[in-house]
């Protein structure tokens, strides 16, 4: 069937693939846009797959202050060339995750990251919880399993919903942009300060206000 220029030009805005790319998805989809995102999504993440073992040693550092000076985060992003660490659609990126960390405040870059002695206290809170609820032993261990995926799914930066889109992860955003940009795209460390950190202070809660800036 003949694809229309306008569905191309869609597709692409939703999912940021390249012209010929949203083209040959959409073809290969009978020019239904869902299923074509879909396939577009697919191969992307088998792109990235591939590029994984590749060298990324450009990119940038990139900062962000949150309104008033109250959270600042500083991010290193890298990428394969100097050429595309200077693109728009990659600092637009490197300044989404930099809005990420702010608003959502990981502590951890991945689950690997997470100490054997972190994982151990939190199994530990976790099982207390879980017996302290009147939860029966037997199925108290495959809880805790299931609870610390959520642990991993709210402090670890590549597990957390993206702000800006809370139906995909920092994982999956990644891996398409991987695969719009062509070349291997790592996170590879943050720090994030909030004023007044492990000082008594009024609390203010400013994550909510970071995310509720990142909506707009």
């Amino acid at each position: 069937m003949a694809i229309s220029a306008a569905d191309v030009k869609t597709l692409r805005e939703r999912t940021g693939a390249g012209m010929l790319d949203c083209k040959k998805a959409l073809e290969e989809a009978n020019g239904d846009l869902t299923k074509a995102s879909e396939l577009l999504r697919e191969k992307g993440l088998a792109a990235a797959a591939k590029k994984g073992d590749r060298i990324a040693t450009e990119g940038v550092v990139e900062s962000y202050i949150h309104a008033g000076g109250r959270i600042g985060v500083l991010v290193e992003v890298n990428c394969e060339t100097d050429f595309v660490a200077k693109t728009d659609q990659f600092r637009s990126f490197v300044k989404d995750i930099a809005m990420q960390i702010a608003a959502a405040n990981p502590k951890f870059l991945s689950r690997e990251e997470v100490s054997q002695e972190e994982l151990d206290k939190e199994k530990e809170i976790l099982r207390n919880q879980a017996l302290n609820e009147g939860k029966p032993e037997k199925i108290v261990d495959k809880m805790v399993e299931g609870r610390m995926n959520k642990y991993y799914e709210e402090n670890c930066l590549m597990e957390q919903a993206f702000v800006k889109d809370p139906d995909k992860n920092i994982t999956t955003l990644l891996n398409e942009k991987i695969a719009a940009i062509g070349e291997k795209i790592s996170i590879r460390r943050f720090a994030r300060f909030e004023l007044g950190e492990g000082l008594e202070k009024k609390v203010d809660n400013f994550v909510e206000e970071v995310m509720a800036q990142a909506k707009l």
